[in-house]
C-alpha cells in the first residue's frame, strides 16, 4: 500500500498543484480530510478545502511548480520533502502582486485510510516566501538599515 500512497502524493503534486486540475482532489482526499498548516488559512475539511487552498496559491502564483525532492512511505503514512517556485502575479490574501519570483522548500506528511488522504501536516518556508516577495524585510538587511546613522 505504501507505493500506491506515494503514487497518490506524486499525482496530487503534479495534477492538482502544478496543473491546477481541481477535479482530482475528490480522488485523493477523504470527505473528512483535515489539513494542518500554521502558515495557511483554515478553509475547512475534505476535498473542497484542498480545492480552495490550491486556488488561493495558484491565483497568486499562476506558474507555481512544486517538485518532490524526496518521498518516503511507512505503512499508511507518506512524507515528501519538496521545493516550490513561482512568480507573484495575483492577490495573495491581500498582498498585492509584486511580480517577484520565489523559491522555497517544505515538508508534507499525509496519513491515508482506504487509499485516500485523511490527514495532512505541512511545514514550509512561509517567512522566506514573504521575504522574497518583499513583504517582510530580511533580518540582515533590516539590521544594516537600522545601524546606519
Amino acid at each position: 500500500m505504501s507505493e500506491g500512497n506515494k503514487f497518490i502524493i506524486r499525482r496530487s503534486f503534479e495534477e492538482l498543484w502544478n496543473k491546477g486540475n481541481l477535479s482530482v482532489a475528490d480522488e485523493f482526499f477523504a470527505p473528512n480530510y483535515a489539513h494542518h498548516d500554521p502558515s495557511t488559512p483554515d478553509v475547512g475539511r475534505g476535498p473542497e478545502s484542498e480545492k480552495k487552498r490550491v486556488t488561493l496559491y495558484r491565483t497568486a502564483f499562476p506558474d507555481l511548480q512544486l517538485t518532490i525532492e524526496d518521498i518516503i512511505a511507512e505503512g499508511q503514512t507518506v512524507m515528501a520533502r519538496w521545493s516550490c517556485r513561482g512568480t507573484h502575479k495575483g492577490d495573495l490574501s491581500g498582498i498585492v502582486p509584486a511580480g517577484k519570483q520565489f523559491t522555497i522548500s517544505g515538508v508534507s506528511i499525509a496519513r491515508f485510510t482506504g487509499g485516500k488522504m485523511v490527514e495532512g501536516w505541512v511545514n514550509w518556508d512561509a517567512l522566506g516566501l514573504m521575504q522574497q516577495l518583499g513583504v517582510v524585510p530580511e533580518l540582515a538587511k533590516a539590521k544594516a538599515a537600522a545601524a546606519k546613522p
